[in-house]
């Protein structure tokens, strides 16, 4: 199409994916993350299922965002190892999401294909309280079924888990292995 001015305006196609309002508030995630939990808690049974719910609603969100993030970032290259990957993780999707980095990468001693990626605070434990019948649910399985989608859509297939571990002066860190 012909502007006035004589320039042609760029295809639709061809423009840059626009970079979007890049912030959610927090009080708005809390709030949806809050209904979803409360929503998985009448449908299931025992912490396991939970934390399977959790972990299944974390794995689609995880495709999405890599994808978007990806799609956004016009440098972004496919990474084909995967401590690079794991890496990718940790720094700008961590970012994205949750508005920092994680605070560590760490390759498990005992096995050389097992890796973490600890968090002393994650969003997602922050402003839940876990029923009582519901004892150890940790809500970061939503975490880690994100980290799950995006290593499998990257195509690293892996299992991927959330664990409460002590931090040393007593203080508890969410890991996602």
């Amino acid at each position: 199409a012909m502007l006035l001015s004589g320039k042609t305006k760029p295809n639709l196609v061809d423009r840059p994916l626009s970079k979007g309002k890049s912030e959610v508030g927090l009080s708005a995630f809390c709030f949806l993350f809050s209904e979803m939990v409360q929503y998985f808690q009448t449908r299931v049974n025992t912490t396991q299922d939970f934390e399977r719910k959790l972990a299944g609603a974390g794995y689609g969100v995880g495709v999405r965002m890599l994808e978007l993030v990806c799609f956004r970032e016009r440098g972004c290259k496919r990474e084909i190892k995967v401590v690079g990957m794991l890496s990718f993780i940790k720094d700008t999707m961590w970012k994205t999401m949750f508005g920092k980095q994680a605070d560590s990468l760490e390759r498990v001693t005992e096995k050389e294909d097992e890796y973490m990626i600890h968090d002393k605070d994650p969003l997602v434990n922050t402003y839940i309280s876990v029923p009582k019948d519901f004892g150890h649910l940790n809500c970061a399985a939503f975490v880690a079924g994100a980290v799950h989608g995006m290593l499998e859509s990257a195509d690293f297939p892996a299992r991927v888990t959330a664990h409460t571990t002590p931090a040393g002066g007593g203080e508890m860190r969410t890991t996602i292995l």
